[in-house]
């Protein structure tokens, strides 16, 4: 009876038994929710803080639609490992453009990015970019002769120059726009020692289409590809942006045109160009004649890495641990016209001369009451260079024919042609890696009028181990150089010594 009754009381207490643990697991959840909760609101606090402070860095605020949840803001994109080598120009560096898929950006802008400069937008439909090139220069030519006396007994007096000389600016905007093959690039190019001349100021550019790797065409002001400096390696050179003697006086310059440029194989490039004249800077429309036959063209082969640095300039800034070479072959024909030529002092002039600097367009070149109208100008380049852990060599030789003249007498060639060939050295080694380089550059023409030469020796410091801030100290010696003016650090017929001292910085 006793068992009876106790087991009933107990079968009776269970569903009680029950609903107690019950209330008490649902006041531990919610314990545990409670918990959860406050933990949540401190991590949204906390984020929402981490927001503003973003927002407050980076002005102006853009909108927040009504309704959306905050959300946590996104890194920049870094930037590419290997950007392209820069497609424009020494003169302005038109820097590289090296656009991402519009899937792989992301909306950013600000950053630094080496071979672009800085990226002022960046979108799905755009990227747009600032670069500036500039530099200070110290020249002193007091050590050279003040008179020369060219091939016809003509003396001249030359006006030296010790000063300080806010040299150049170049400011550019390059990107894409809408698809990241279609790409611009904008410019400003002023030299200020060339104050007063056609061609002081500058306000140029190009638009082009990259097709695919071994086809991209472009239209604008562009380089005449003639020799190594002029097929877009500026500004990686060892001098700043003074070519040698030979270089300066063999080369074409700048001009409106069409051009193409691509790989052929990994280790083969090319470029070609059809343009009005060999030098258009500072000439109108006017001027020109009406031929539109200005070619040069460019092949190089590197065949032992497939690169040879940065837009394939000079000097081993990098440290190649394996050997790298270059071999180039350039060839430049145009049709000239008296007219039709830069300014004396126009800071990328270059004008055809004879070896001992005289101009061949200019009033009565020979002393003998001839003028030259017209002449047919072609030259032919091929370069080699080599670079291995810091060290650097390269050469180039040169030759130029100019004939089929029209002139309004005799003039004193054989067979009516002027031929002119020569070579330019230049050699480097980095005495602190990524700090301090020491270089020797130097030229020599053979011509009917003279065999000028010049020899550099120089000193390149890298303060932040960076190429886009240097300081440059050189020693240039020349022998009745064939070309010059004040944009140069040389003038036409310097005997002796100019010393210059540059900081330069191009980003």
């Amino acid at each position: 009876m006793h068992l009876t009754r106790a087991i009933v009381a107990a079968i009776a207490a269970t569903p009680l038994l029950a609903i107690a643990a019950t209330d008490a697991s649902i006041e531990e959840r919610l314990r545990a929710l409670e918990q959860r909760q406050t933990q949540l609101e401190q991590q949204l606090a906390e984020r929402d803080a981490r927001i503003r402070e973003l927002e407050a860095k980076a002005q102006p605020v853009p909108a927040v639609v009504a309704g959306e949840a905050p959300v946590a803001a996104q890194p920049l994109p870094k930037p590419d490992a290997a950007p392209v080598p820069a497609i424009a120009v020494e003169e302005p560096t038109l820097g590289a453009l090296d656009a991402k898929a519009p899937e792989e950006t992301e909306s950013s802008w600000g950053r630094y990015e080496g071979g672009k400069g800085i990226v002022l937008a960046r979108s799905e439909d755009a990227e747009v970019a600032f670069s500036a090139f500039t530099y200070i220069r110290y020249l002193n030519q007091l050590a050279l002769d003040d008179t020369y006396t060219d091939a016809f007994g003509r003396t001249k007096d030359l006006d030296l120059r010790n000063d300080v000389q806010f040299q150049k600016v170049t400011l550019n905007f390059k990107g894409w726009l809408f698809d990241p093959d279609f790409r611009f690039l904008f410019y400003t190019w002023t030299s200020n020692t060339s104050q007063g001349q056609s061609a002081q100021v500058v306000v140029a550019g190009n638009l082009s289409y990259h097709f695919n790797d071994a086809f991209s065409l472009a239209g604008g002001i562009g380089a005449l590809p003639s020799t190594r400096t002029t097929n877009y390696t500026f500004p990686n050179w060892l001098r700043v942006d003074n070519r040698t003697m030979a270089d300066e006086f063999f080369r074409g310059s700048y001009t409106s045109g069409i051009w193409a440029w691509g790989k052929l194989s990994d280790t083969v490039g090319y470029r070609a160009m059809l343009g009005n004249n060999l030098s258009q800077l500072g000439i109108d429309a006017s001027e020109l004649d009406a031929n539109f036959n200005t070619f040069s063209g460019a092949l190089w082969w590197m065949p032992t890495t497939g690169e040879f640095g940065p837009a394939q300039g000079f000097g081993d800034f990098e440290q190649h641990e394996d050997l790298a070479t270059l071999f180039s072959a350039h060839f430049t024909r145009s049709r000239e016209d008296a007219q039709a030529q830069p300014g004396l002092d126009d800071f990328e002039n270059s004008q055809i001369r004879l070896s001992d600097g005289t101009l061949i367009f200019q009033e009565d070149p020979f002393g003998t009451g001839t003028q030259i109208r017209k002449a047919t100008y072609r030259m032919a380049a091929l370069s080699a260079g080599a670079k291995y852990d810091g060290f650097s060599l390269d050469g180039e030789y040169y030759w130029r024919w100019v004939d089929d003249f029209r002139a309004n007498g005799p003039l004193p060639f054989d067979n009516d042609e002027m031929f002119d060939h020569g070579f330019q050295l230049q050699g480097s080694a980095m005495v602190v890696p990524k700090t301090l380089q020491a270089y020797v550059s130097g030229s020599k023409i053979y011509g009917e009028f003279g065999e000028p030469w010049d020899v550099a020796l120089g000193l390149n410091w890298f303060p932040m181990q960076r190429r886009e801030l240097r300081l440059n100290v050189q020693g240039l010696y020349l022998e009745d150089s064939a070309t010059g003016g004040s944009s140069l650090p040389y003038l036409v017929g310097s005997n002796g010594w100019v010393f210059t001292t540059d900081v330069m910085l191009n980003f």
